[in-house]
């Protein structure tokens, strides 16, 4: 069906990269617009852990894995839970190991920029344009032409949105909106936290390390170039707001709202280099609508949910259906295979969002120490 096609992904994060990959192996023709200037413009973020039946299982089918196990960060699925004094609930530092690859319950942590330029290592010659942020679309015959903000365009016949939570390509398929789950998380990076926090430092010791007390929490994970990135979540108002920006603002609010908590933490507030805001958002567990014959998402910009450990895992697991759909044979036209890939992918979106929005109620909820302790516990016993 897409034999002499002209396919668009708008982004390229792990999900477009994959697909890219994926569809490349099939003989397609594929171009990726990023609006990332190049692959080295931007840190790619903290570390992500690929799950047995998802993440792995797609780099599997894509014939990435002896790659995957030479850039994965062996260790750093090791998790350390402390309250809010600064006293340890949970060290998996002191175990051998958490498993193998061929075990179901391994999740294997990788940096993300290891991740996506593992991805781009994989593409045909020029098969991303960079620099290409993606402003609008128009209809040509049976397929589009897409405008970019450097002023150029390009001709598709089958366009797919890859571009995340805030993506431009889905209201062109959907116009319903997200919905607040009631946490937000206060991110911060930290470029040398050798020198700038070095007690939390060695104590994340390239793992994770969770704080969780009074409906509040602290992640701190590791980052492929030698960084930090730490999460600084709870729940707040719909309209409640800070200025990112004002470095000292944020640092003022965090020392008061986290009251109490050993000043260690503190550090990581007073060493970051630059803070972001995010308000958790999610698509409704039932949306849907009417597939088309030149148009799709996948990811985030299909099925946005809480933070559950599966972003990744699914926008991936998203890009191997969407390409057995397209390429397996057993559809009479790409409008049938696009509809019967977005009702398999909302499908399992719904399950994992309602999930997801349950764990964060717990997380955030009276017993959220004790609750991952146990969940930690029941994995290491499996």
């Amino acid at each position: 069906m897409i034999e002499n096609k002209q396919i668009a992904i708008v982004g390229g994060g792990p999900g477009g990269l994959t697909l890219a990959r994926l569809l490349q192996l099939a003989g397609a023709h594929v171009k990726v617009y990023e609006r990332d200037a190049s692959k080295a413009s931007r840190v790619q973020g903290a570390i992500v852990d690929l799950h047995f039946d998802s993440g792995l299982k797609v780099i599997e089918k894509a014939g990435l894995m002896e790659s995957f196990k030479a850039n994965y960060i062996k260790g750093a699925d090791r998790y350390r839970i402390f309250d809010k004094y600064g006293t340890i609930h949970l060290d998996e530092h002191n175990k051998a190991d958490n498993g193998d690859f061929g075990d179901p319950y391994f999740r294997p942590e990788i940096d993300r920029g290891s991740l996506r330029n593992m991805l781009l290592d994989t593409l045909h010659p020029n098969t991303v344009v960079w620099d290409s942020q993606f402003v609008s679309m128009t209809q040509d015959g049976e397929g589009w032409i897409l405008t970019f903000k450097n002023g150029t365009t390009a001709q598709a016949d089958i366009v797919i949105g890859s571009d995340g939570a805030r993506s431009k390509i889905r209201p062109y398929i959907s116009d319903t909106k997200t919905l607040y789950c009631g946490v937000t998380i206060i991110q911060g990076d930290i470029d040398n936290p050798a020198e700038a926090c070095p007690e939390i430092y060695e104590l994340v010791a390239n793992g994770n390390l969770v704080v969780l007390a009074d409906g509040k929490s602290i992640t701190v994970q590791p980052r492929g170039d030698g960084g930090l990135t730490f999460y600084a979540a709870a729940k707040y108002p719909e309209d409640w707001t800070i200025d990112a920006s004002d470095k000292e603002e944020v640092y003022s609010f965090l020392t008061v709202f986290y009251e109490g908590w050993n000043e260690i933490f503190f550090t990581l507030f007073k060493a970051c280099d630059k803070f972001t805001v995010r308000q958790l958002n999610y698509f409704p567990l039932d949306q849907t609508w009417e597939p088309h014959s030149n148009i799709t998402i996948i990811g985030d910009a299909a099925h946005l949910m809480p933070p559950s450990g599966e972003g990744v895992n699914t926008a991936m697991l998203d890009a191997l259906d969407l390409s057995e759909h397209l390429t397996n044979g057993n559809y009479g036209d790409i409008q049938t295979a696009i509809g019967a890939f977005e009702n398999k992918m909302r499908a399992r979106s719904a399950v994992l969002a309602q999930e997801a929005l349950e764990g964060n109620e717990v997380m955030y909820g009276e017993n959220a120490l004790e609750a991952l302790v146990g969940m930690l516990d029941q994995r290491e016993s499996l």
